[in-house]
């Protein structure tokens, strides 16, 4: 049902043709071509809303050809720059993987807790200093 209304609604409603021979068994030569040339008109205007139909689908497909056209360079551009990503990504982990393993020794750990240790000193003995000069 619903193929027979989109029919319907692109082409018009289905008209039965009349019969040739009747619709020219009571002209004369001048009715003959004078119906063949209403015949033509209306073929005519058939084909012009035809080429508007087309015309109308053409620029439709060359602006969907433009949007995919661009759709594709930003997916491109959006390929080149996950890949620069992925490839920063593997040379910061292999960098996190050697300080991983350097960290395990225990030597890093030491040398922050001296460190921490110093600076207490040498915070006591700026304030014994301020205190008693």
């Amino acid at each position: 049902m619903s193929n027979f209304a989109s029919r319907d609604s692109l082409l018009g409603p289905e008209i039965k043709p009349v019969d040739a021979v009747s619709r020219t068994s009571d002209l004369d030569n001048q009715g003959i071509v004078g119906l063949q040339r209403q015949v033509m008109r209306e073929q005519d205007e058939g084909l012009e809303k035809l080429e508007e139909t087309v015309t109308s689908t053409k620029h439709i497909a060359l602006a969907v050809n433009e949007e995919l056209n661009l759709q594709t360079r930003l997916i491109d551009t959006l390929d080149y720059q996950v890949e620069a990503t992925g490839s920063r990504l593997q040379c910061i982990q292999k960098n996190l993987a050697i300080l991983n393993k350097r960290t395990k020794g225990g030597c890093s750990c030491l040398c922050l807790l001296l460190t921490v240790v110093g600076i207490v000193i040498l915070i006591l003995v700026i304030w014994v200093l301020i205190k008693y000069l």
